[in-house]
């Protein structure tokens, strides 16, 4: 079972981190933005690439960036979007080349709790609409 990342237009396609995650990322993108996490903890995290120029990320999206430590591994940091701007979610510095399973159970956790609070305000807004609030 996996948990979806909802999106208004979802780029494609969708790259498996596990595969990106022992590169540099390429030039012209400002990170990755995860689209899926496996609830298995060795499932599929799988992201796509974010513009250089795209602006800040939507409430509740998140954006992984890592680029290589000074002497080894990878220093990576991890942004939640909010409702006017992004937070860091955590770093790791000199993380080793398998960081994705250092950063994994952050993002499950995370984006369960952004799917839950999109549930509970979805459904406060239909409480309010059908008490005529």
């Amino acid at each position: 079972m996996e948990v979806p990342i909802s999106s208004r237009s979802r780029p494609s396609p969708l790259l498996p981190l596990h595969d990106l995650a022992v590169r540099p990322m390429p030039d012209g993108v400002r990170g990755a933005l995860v689209q899926r996490v496996s609830t298995r903890h060795d499932g599929p995290l799988d992201v796509t690439w974010l513009a250089a120029g795209t602006p800040g990320l939507p409430l509740g999206r998140i954006r992984l960036r890592w680029e290589p430590a000074s002497l080894s591994g990878w220093n990576v940091t991890v942004y939640l979007g909010l409702t006017t701007a992004e937070v860091v979610l955590g770093t790791w510095p000199a993380a080793p080349d398998d960081w994705p399973h250092l950063v994994r159970p952050i993002l499950y956790e995370v984006t369960g709790l952004c799917a839950a609070l999109a549930f509970a305000t979805d459904a406060l807004d239909l409480s309010k609409r059908l008490a005529g609030v």
